[in-house]
């Protein structure tokens, strides 16, 4: 059973692998990240058609996909500035920002510098 909070990235993604790396080496405070692939997703309630479209964070009984997991995230740290951008990005109507951002980069990740066509979406 887990008792920490848990970010669940694709692992297979070049692009998502460095940012997690780099969220983790400039916030003070960093969940455990594990990549999908290595997860048992049932025992975290996620399927893989969850895990292919967003990023998870799982803290205690809460879930938070997409632009709402980095908002959790940065609502974890210490630092004031982090905590207040991390509200603002699941406020209207900076929310609705933040979600096309999260949307735009999750479907063309594989164009952006660090990304491989591995990281490309699944098509639906």
């Amino acid at each position: 059973m887990r008792t920490g909070p848990l970010l669940v990235y694709d692992g297979d993604c070049a692009f998502c692998t460095t940012w997690v790396r780099r969220l983790e080496t400039h916030l003070g405070r960093f969940p455990e990240a594990q990549p999908w692939q290595w997860a048992d997703l049932a025992d975290l309630g996620l399927t893989t058609e969850d895990v292919t479209r967003f990023v998870w964070l799982l803290v205690g009984g809460r879930r938070f996909s997409g632009h709402a997991a980095f908002a959790a995230l940065l609502r974890m740290q210490r630092e004031w500035g982090w905590r207040f951008a991390g509200r603002m990005l699941v406020t209207p109507p900076f929310s609705w920002a933040a979600a096309l951002g999260y949307s735009l980069i999750a479907r063309f990740r594989h164009r952006l510098p660090g990304g491989t066509p591995a990281c490309a979406m699944p098509r639906v």
